[in-house]
């Protein structure tokens, strides 16, 4: 039996071909979070002191957005044809194969989304230290909504039409991310600290980080049984 750090890079190799094969699919959520805050102009209006000031919100809001419709991808093609069996059965720990998931996870969805978030700060008229404030912030809670985001899908994997189930479920654990990632910006610009912001982020990330897995883990067994 293949080592634990082989069986995790074959399984990250795997996904990131799977990732490869089927682009369109990956590229649905970063264009879904590129539109949401481009068209959230049309509806507030254009005023670039508005739009500076609420500028962090909508790009959080559109992240937020783009990782729950990425969701439901996470572990449904494995469930389908029998890979998360396998995964389950190899001898290995289930929660360390579930972080490997989780990370290419996060490289295809909010990778590319921090790395739309300078044009669509331009874009809103947001200033350069409010953008790499606002990165920062993205930095450390993109990981962590998809995280949170791997116990929800675990926990519904073996429901048909579960995207509400899994909104409902998800949706409650991800509102301290926005509040801390979107407020941060905005302590930023009226020139107060910003280090309790980061740290509640970073927190979060890390607890995530300790339980998400091991919670992902524990639900997909149950799912599987």
């Amino acid at each position: 039996m293949p080592g634990l750090a082989t069986a995790l890079r074959a399984l990250i190799r795997r996904d990131v071909r799977l990732v490869v094969r089927h682009s369109s699919d990956v590229a649905h959520p970063v264009m879904f979070f590129i539109i949401v805050v481009a068209v959230f102009p049309f509806g507030v209006g254009s005023d670039p002191a508005l739009l500076s000031k609420i500028g962090p919100g909508i790009i959080w809001v559109g992240a937020l957005l783009a990782t729950l419709l990425s969701l439901d991808a996470l572990f449904r093609s494995d469930f389908e044809d029998g890979t998360l069996e396998q995964m389950a059965l190899s001898g290995h720990p289930l929660t360390v194969l579930v972080l490997g998931k989780v990370f290419v996870h996060w490289c295809v969805t909010g990778l590319p989304l921090l790395i739309a978030t300078p044009l669509l700060g331009l874009f809103l008229g947001m200033e350069t230290e409010a953008q790499l404030t606002l990165l920062a912030a993205l930095a450390l809670g993109t990981p962590t909504l998809s995280l949170i985001g791997s116990v929800g899908t675990a926990l519904t994997i073996g429901i048909r039409r579960s995207g509400l189930l899994l909104t409902l479920l998800v949706l409650p654990l991800y509102v301290p991310v926005l509040i801390f990632g979107a407020s941060v910006v905005l302590a930023a610009d009226a020139g107060l600290p910003t280090a309790g912001h980061f740290y509640f982020l970073g927190a979060m990330m890390v607890l995530a980080l300790a339980l998400a897995p091991l919670a992902a883990s524990a639900a997909l067994r149950i799912s599987l049984n």
